[in-house]
């Protein structure tokens, strides 16, 4: 089994859930790959080009892969497998449905024409610690990843913060109740999931059956 983790949105394989799975994985000498989703320009990035990127980092040969996704890496990792059959499992660490929905509101009419306009977006990067243009083309992109498709009977664990400000857990007890193979453990926290690093590493063990 190959387990591979997708960090979230303007962030990266230096963020503190990366940085502590993949300390976990090593402990039990387990590799935990970690691809950097920036990919060397974070301006240009889509959704269907982080797929693109994990696609050409699974295994050549038939071995089956886990993913362990967190927030806009959860949603990409879901798309991902409802394409690739090698991915069996899948880890979704409040994982980012209705992504547009929820972050589109909180830019103001005048920014969202302004993007529209002049192409770029001024979106504060965690991992920079300060502000990156992000092309319009991210909207257009993410708007075709529609969750009704997703419909492939996957292995799947869903960990969300019930106090989560960015994505709300609603997205995912809706997400989880019409389809009968996704599992929900709903937690004491917000998006980060700071507070709570431990018990999903338990969760994680004891769903992928890692000793």
């Amino acid at each position: 089994m190959q387990y591979i983790y997708l960090h979230g949105f303007a962030s990266s394989p230096k963020s503190a859930k990366a940085r502590y799975f993949s300390d976990r994985f090593t402990e039990i000498q387990t590799e935990l790959k970690i691809p950097d989703l920036n990919a060397g320009d974070f301006s240009q990035l889509t959704i269907t080009r982080q797929i693109a990127q994990v696609a050409a980092e699974l295994p050549k040969d038939s071995t089956p892969v886990t993913i362990i996704g967190s927030s806009l890496g959860g949603l990409t990792a879901i798309h991902l497998a409802q394409q690739y059959l090698q991915i069996q499992r899948l880890v979704l660490l409040a994982p980012a449905f209705g992504f547009l929905s929820h972050w589109l509101p909180k830019l103001t009419d005048e920014q969202i024409q302004g993007w529209q306009q002049e192409k770029y977006l001024m979106v504060y990067h965690y991992e920079e610690g300060g502000l990156l243009p992000l092309n319009y083309n991210f909207v257009t992109d993410a708007a075709q990843y529609q969750e009704e498709i997703l419909q492939r009977p996957i292995s799947t664990l869903i960990l969300h913060g019930k106090n989560d400000e960015v994505i709300p857990i609603e997205a995912s007890r809706d997400f989880e109740r019409s389809r009968p193979w996704v599992e929900l453990v709903q937690l004491d926290s917000d998006h980060a999931l700071a507070n709570v690093m431990e018990e999903m590493w338990q969760a994680i063990r004891l769903f992928c059956q890692l000793l």
